[in-house]
């Protein structure tokens, strides 16, 4: 039970750095490092932030089903990424960290929703057992 208990602190705290480390990222990219030179680049920004924006509650509540969702939506910024890691000299760089944060996010809450989700689990069964008793 301990050795759970650990596992579900570590995926947790992975996927909270890789997760406010994909805002940064975002957040730096699009409107201080390369911006669009449409004059516009907060809408580009708004597009990234807002399907994640969702997910804050989750990552404050540490709710083990919405870190399985976000895991789906993981899957269309992983695209992007290796989108923008192949196909660009420019955003090369750009798309090799985006890339490995994603899959490290995806990663870690996946393993976070399978974890907790045991831990919540067996804390139940312990409690159950110990009222019986």
């Amino acid at each position: 039970m301990e050795t759970l208990h650990k596992k579900v602190r570590l995926s947790r705290s992975l996927t909270l750095l890789s997760f406010f480390g994909l805002l940064l990222l975002f957040t730096l990219w699009y409107l201080i490092i390369h911006p669009l030179e449409t004059g516009k680049p907060w809408v580009i920004w708004l597009v990234h932030m807002l399907p994640l924006a969702f997910f804050i509650p989750t990552m404050k509540s540490g709710n083990p089903r919405n870190h399985a969702w976000l895991c789906f939506v993981l899957i269309l910024y992983f695209n992007e990424a290796v989108l923008a890691a192949t196909t660009r000299v420019d955003t090369r760089t750009f798309g090799i960290i985006y890339a490995l944060l994603v899959v490290v996010l995806f990663t870690a809450a996946m393993m976070y929703a399978r974890w907790a989700s045991q831990y919540a689990r067996l804390s139940r069964e312990q409690d159950s057992n110990a009222s019986h008793v």
